[in-house]
């Protein structure tokens, strides 16, 4: 009798720790990656006169996207991290950077807002002023405080760069109506301003490289 009951305690006690565990990775918190210089990228931008990188590596993978509690790719979302390297001894602005994607079919994407990506996982086809023939899926129901927090906190919202460090974050881009999105496209970034107030050269950066890259033997 006794032996019966310290089994039933141990396997008790054993599900209790398997059941903690699960609840504990579910209800886990959102960590953004720690970025690397952006010239380690393969898909990056580098002006060594200007002492500026930028890269823009995509969450395109389920494995890679797994950090996120909310399945952007099953939503027509492409998450892309963006690096911005600053290698010089004077702080360089971003505040007024402008982001496009630009496929290979020549159709220009811009960076979603906190808003545009709330609405696009409740309800896609809002964003879409063509009915779609195929309704896509949604978020049931309105999102999660967690969920609203991780869009915030994820997203990419430096205003500066110092000098000697990077900032980094993601874009979001609606790619629902867009085969092959990353095959043949660029990222171009401007708006980049030196301490002085001075624009730097536009960057360009071709997505093929990142697919190259990620490409394994």
């Amino acid at each position: 009798m006794c032996a019966r009951r310290s089994r039933k305690t141990r396997n008790t006690v054993v599900i209790g720790v398997f059941l903690g565990l699960a609840v504990g990775l579910w209800a886990k918190d959102f960590v953004k990656p720690v970025p690397h210089p952006a010239k380690t990228y393969p898909a990056h931008d580098d002006h060594p006169t200007e002492k500026v990188a930028i890269a823009a590596d995509p969450y395109d993978t389920h494995e890679k996207a797994s950090i996120f509690s909310i399945d952007f790719n099953g939503h027509d979302l492409l998450p892309v991290f963006f690096v911005v390297t600053n290698d010089g001894d004077q702080p360089v602005a971003i505040t007024n950077m402008d982001v496009k994607l630009v496929t290979a079919n020549r159709s220009k994407l811009t960076p979603l807002s906190t808003n545009d990506i709330s609405r696009h996982l409740v309800n896609p086809q809002a964003s879409s002023p063509i009915p779609l023939p195929i309704p896509r899926k949604k978020v049931k129901g309105a999102l999660s405080q967690k969920q609203i927090d991780e869009i915030n906190s994820s997203q990419f919202a430096a205003k500066a760069v110092e000098p000697h460090s990077s900032q980094s974050g993601f874009l979001f881009f609606d790619v629902g109506d867009i085969s092959a999105p990353l095959a043949g496209a660029r990222l171009y970034v401007s708006g980049v301003n030196d301490a002085k107030g001075s624009e730097l050269m536009y960057f360009e950066i071709p997505m093929e490289k990142y697919l190259g890259g990620s490409q394994k033997p």
